[in-house]
C-alpha cells in the first residue's frame, strides 16, 4: 500500500504517526490481526498508540479501501491490507493466512440472478471463502 498516504491526505486526512504505526503492522502481517494484536504489535512502532486509535483507523482504513475487515472461524473478526479494486477474501482454517482474489465476472452473474429472483436492488456483495492453504496440506499429509 505505497499509496496510503496520498488517498488519507488528498481526502484532507492526516498522516500521523498511529496510522503509520498501524499501516506498518498491517503491511507486515499475512494474517488477519484483530485490533487488540495490532495495538501490542504497533506500541513497538509508537510508544503512545491506544486502542481506540486504532479502532478509528481501522474504521478510516476501511471507509477508505485500504484495509477490510475479516471474519474468523471462530465468530471474531481480524483486519488485513486491501488491494486495490473489487476483492474478496480466502482464509486458511488452519494458519490464519489470508490472500485476495477477483472473481467479479462470476459474482456479477450470481448478483444479477439473486437480484432478479428476489426483487431486491443490490448494492453492494462480500465474499469470503474459507479452507486450508497449500502449506497446511502438505503438513495434514
Amino acid at each position: 500500500m505505497e499509496d496510503w498516504e496520498q488517498i488519507l491526505t488528498a481526502a484532507g486526512h492526516r498522516i500521523t504517526a498511529p496510522r503509520q504505526a498501524i499501516m506498518q503492522v498491517l503491511a507486515q502481517s499475512e494474517t488477519p490481526l484483530s485490533p487488540q494484536e495490532i495495538l501490542e504489535r504497533g506500541l513497538a512502532y509508537h510508544v503512545r498508540l491506544g486502542l481506540v486509535t486504532v479502532y478509528r483507523t481501522l474504521e478510516l482504513f476501511e471507509e477508505f479501501g485500504l484495509a477490510c475487515r475479516v471474519h474468523l472461524a471462530e465468530g471474531c473478526h481480524g483486519y488485513v491490507l486491501r488491494q486495490p479494486g473489487h476483492r474478496h477474501v480466502l482464509l486458511c482454517q488452519e494458519c490464519g493466512r489470508s490472500i485476495e482474489f477477483s472473481g467479479q465476472d462470476d459474482l456479477d452473474t450470481l448478483v444479477a440472478r439473486v437480484a432478479a429472483r428476489t426483487g431486491y436492488r443490490i448494492a453492494d456483495h462480500w465474499l469470503q471463502l474459507f479452507g486450508v492453504c497449500p502449506a497446511c496440506q502438505e503438513i495434514e499429509t
